[in-house]
């Protein structure tokens, strides 16, 4: 998913504000369930929560930017999953995160439904 840096996006120094990767991925993320018409989640008490994270800043972005958001599934058990997330800037990597992404309904682990199974096989 291709992502422009605004204003907005950027601190007092001019360079994309660090929390932002996070939400670009997690954009990312959303847009492959988007796409197919369907919510990330099947209704106010069950959807995917984030267990965990590991974030690596590698270099700056600046206002105007195009970024690219890649995704990839390493490993996935019934209720989870671990995705690398990574933002490029042309061929220049400036972000990575793996997260652990866990399924839950009525605020407990559930097994991951079949059609969201299905939507993360895309990465």
């Amino acid at each position: 998913m291709k992502i422009r840096v605004y204003y907005e996006d950027t601190d007092a120094g001019g360079i994309v504000y660090h929390t932002n990767y996070i939400k670009y991925c997690e954009r990312a993320r959303s847009e492959v369930f988007f796409q197919q018409g369907i919510m990330p989640g099947e209704g106010a008490q069950s959807g995917f929560v984030v267990h965990d994270l590991k974030a690596s800043f590698l270099a700056t972005s600046s206002l105007g930017d195009i970024l690219e958001v890649s995704s990839k599934i390493l490993t996935q058990k019934s209720s989870s999953m671990v995705l690398l997330q990574e933002i490029f800037k042309g061929e220049e990597k400036v972000f990575s995160m793996e997260i652990v992404l866990v399924y839950i309904e009525n605020g407990k682990p559930r097994r991951i439904p079949d059609k969201f199974k299905e939507i993360f096989a895309e990465f």
